[in-house]
Parts: C-alpha cells; structure tokens; sequence
C-alpha cells in the first residue's frame, strides 16, 4: 500500500531544510528525504564564512546539522532514502524509494542539488575539505595570499582563476590543450591577470599534501614531461552535474540537466512540482541562494495546496 503525503520534499541541503522549515510552518506537513548525502556539498566544506548571521563562520557540518535540527523541531518527518523512481504524470505523484517503498504525494520539491565533476584521482579525494575544492567563492579567502591551482579550460575555470586571483598571491591553471574554451571576454580576463600562469596541454596526476592538507599538484604534460608545483590549494572548475535524471522524463530541463523554473518562481513544467537549490540554478550555486530558493519552493507550494 502506498503512502500518501501532502507536501514530500526531495534533497538533504540547504534548499531541501529550508523547503522543510517554511512548509513546516504552513501547515503542509513536509515529508524530506535527504538522500545518499545528508547535508549535501557543503558537508564536504571545513569552514564557511559566507553565510550570513555567523560572525566568526561556521562548519558546513554544523551549518547543515543546525538547518537540519530546525526544520525536525518544527515538525519536518526526516528520513534517509533516495527516490529511484517517479512518475508525476499524474497527480498524486508516484515515487519509488530505494527501500521499494512507494510513496504518493500531492506536492513535490526537488530539491536534489549538483554534484561537482571530479577527476576521479583518489588524493583529490583524500584531500577534499583540505585544500581540494570546488568552489572558489566558497573557499578562496581562506588562500589569501598563497598559492592556488585550477584545473580547467572553459568560461567557469576562467571565472573562478579571475576571483581568485584578486586574493591570492599566485594562480596556476591546468589547462589540458592548448587553447581555453571560455569565451573571448573571459580569456582577455585571464590573460590580463599578471598572476595567472596557464600550464598549457597538462593534467593533473596526483594532489600532494601531508597531514595539514595541500601541498602541490603533480602535473604531466602532453609530451610526457612530469613536474611539481606548490600550491596550498587545488580548485576543480571542470563543472556541475544536476542531479534530475529520476526526474527528467517528466520535468522540463536544459541541455545540461539543469530543471527549468517559470521566471522567478519555484514551479517548473508539471503542475504541483516545484524545484529548488543547485538543480535548478547553475549559475550561483552558493548556500544562501540555494536556501532562499528552497524558501520560494515552500511558498509557492503552499499556495498551490491551498489554492
């Protein structure tokens, strides 16, 4: 037998938790499954001095945990799980938990965020929140003055080598052709930079690091010829994946997967169905944006229920 459920939010982050806090508060009596990583990206962030209302920063882990908290004291049901499967051709929509369990709901928030592109090197992951990131708003004023790396070809590697440059002492990208994909205004950007160095057609082989995190980046270009570089951290701009695929067969997206909203509101193609968070937005992807959006979502499924 299927369960049914008033407002059902999908996604553990930012936007999820404070999807859950404004429909708890509506009456809507939110169900949030927070998926395979409760908290989402930034529990893989050491410290956050971005988000406002925290003078002295806070821990991703405990920014999460706190939004987390809050949305349960106002009576969010909580539970882990991962939806496999939807069908929201329909009102009540049907989704398919990894459990097998089945559930129906009147409302839907996606709120499944973005999972960054890695290269797949096992010290990047040994040293993610330690000096290996995927961004550099996020993280940058933490390398004030030292050394940084990019890895990255195209207008975001450009973006983030730019940022970063305005507060770091020196900034290398690792470029793997020999030629960037950005767009002309973000290469005369680059190129502008007196503190940019791009190591042309490299790749990354290994992050070097010790016990306090990041220490240099070992670099192999084309010809073979293997060097180091020192740096203290290691910045990934080689993109963002949406995490919409259970969705996508019914929810209108871009080419690049991201979940299409009408104008400034939550709602997207299907009626009932709102999104929210890094999912739908690839173009800030920072905590307070995706929070305030997760807000846009409660609301404007409160008024969808009650309309």
């Amino acid at each position: 037998m299927s369960e049914k459920i008033k407002c059902l939010i999908i996604g553990g982050g930012p936007a999820g938790y404070t999807a859950a806090i404004y429909a708890s508060r509506a009456n809507l009596a939110p169900v949030l499954y927070e998926g395979l990583q409760p908290g989402g990206q930034l529990t893989t962030t050491t410290d956050i001095e971005n988000y406002p209302g925290f003078e002295n920063g806070i821990s991703g882990q405990a920014l999460m945990e706190a939004m987390r908290q809050q949305a349960q004291r106002l009576g969010t049901d909580l539970r882990h799980g991962t939806v496999i499967e939807s069908d929201l051709s329909e009102r009540p929509f049907r989704l398919v938990l990894d459990s097998g369990d089945e559930i129906l709901a009147e409302s839907l928030i996606i709120a499944t965020g973005a999972t960054a592109k890695y290269l797949g090197l096992e010290s990047e992951e040994k040293f993610k929140g330690m000096g290996v990131s995927a961004c550099a708003t996020c993280d940058g004023f933490f390398y004030r003055n030292r050394k940084v790396a990019v890895v990255g070809g195209g207008d975001t590697a450009c973006e983030e080598a730019s940022y970063l440059a305005n507060i770091c002492e020196k900034v290398y990208m690792i470029v793997r052709r020999d030629v960037l994909r950005a767009s002309s205004a973000m290469q005369k950007r680059v190129m502008d930079a007196h503190n940019i160095e791009i190591l042309w057609n490299c790749n990354t082989r290994e992050v070097l690091g010790d016990m306090s995190g990041v220490t240099g980046v070992r670099i192999q270009r084309k010809d073979g010829e293997v060097f180091d570089i020192s740096v203290d951290g290691f910045f990934l701009a080689i993109g963002h994946h949406p995490n919409s695929e259970v969705f996508s067969k019914w929810v209108e997206t871009d080419e690049n997967g991201y979940i299409k909203t009408d104008g400034k509101s939550s709602r997207t193609n299907v009626e009932g169905v709102f999104a929210a968070g890094d999912v739908q937005n690839p173009v800030y992807r920072q905590a307070v944006t995706a929070a305030a959006s997760g807000c846009v979502a409660a609301l404007d499924a409160e008024k969808f229920l009650n309309s």
